[in-house]
């Protein structure tokens, strides 16, 4: 795995705000990226799946890119690029990098496309910029397992799979690893994973990152914070104020 440089810790997988028309709201997006990342967040991910993607146009996920970065400088901002379609995804992500605003990329594998060869594609098509891979089995895309990761010309993952056996593997497969879900945070900052790109990091970064550098009660704190954002998704999460 060639691995391009990103960097280590929490990352939001930032909510969408949407105005009465429907509309992404883009500076309000902006504003909860950057309270969000206020305690100490590395990354925010802009259009990923807590970012109702689907909702999203290429020009929209620009348009909040664009505003992420400005109001984030010096926070990695990752895009998600992906599309249901292997052209559609390879079109995404160059017009994505080719906007500036990215630095690194976000990318599912279609159910019908070759993983392989879609990212060597998009390596081709964003020249030096990150992709990192996304695997999230609540999503209908290609299933790729620890050892396919670990020969992909990608420079990591975001394993949204929550299986703590699966991130043994990957880790010692040498696959870079952002986790996505609260539950593995402890484990993770302390087993080798490079981050975590998490949606509840909108509501409770400061935990977070807590659970992230070993704190047991941090990490157990976020168990009734992961329960109440599944159990209404996206909205407690746009419904709750960071702390």
């Amino acid at each position: 795995m060639d691995l391009r440089p990103l960097p280590s810790g929490v990352g939001v997988a930032l909510v969408t705000e949407f105005a009465d028309d429907g509309r992404p709201d883009v500076p309000a997006t902006a504003e909860r990226a950057r309270r969000c990342a206020e305690p100490g967040g590395r990354a925010g991910l802009v259009a990923g799946t807590t970012g109702e993607a689907p909702r999203l146009s290429v020009d929209d996920r620009l348009a909040l890119s664009a505003a992420v970065k400005e109001s984030l400088p010096d926070v990695t901002v990752i895009v998600g690029t992906g599309q249901p379609d292997a052209g559609a995804a390879l079109e995404a992500s160059a017009k994505v990098a080719a906007g500036g605003h990215a630095d690194a990329l976000l990318v599912y594998v279609p159910p019908d496309a070759e993983p392989r060869e879609l990212f060597e594609r998009i390596r081709e098509a964003v020249d030096t910029l990150p992709v990192l891979a996304y695997h999230n089995p609540a999503i209908e895309a290609r299933a790729l397992g620890p050892e396919l990761l670990a020969s992909l010309p990608v420079d990591g993952v975001k394993d949204s799979s929550a299986s703590t056996n699966r991130l043994a593997d990957l880790v010692e497969l040498g696959v870079r690893v952002y986790v996505g879900s609260p539950t593995q945070l402890s484990i993770a900052g302390t087993c080798g994973a490079a981050g975590a790109l998490l949606a509840v990091a909108n509501v409770v970064p400061t935990l977070c990152i807590a659970a992230w550098r070993g704190d047991v009660d941090a990490q157990r704190a976020l168990f009734g914070v992961h329960r109440a954002s599944a159990a209404q998704f996206p909205g407690y999460l746009k419904s709750s104020e960071p702390r």
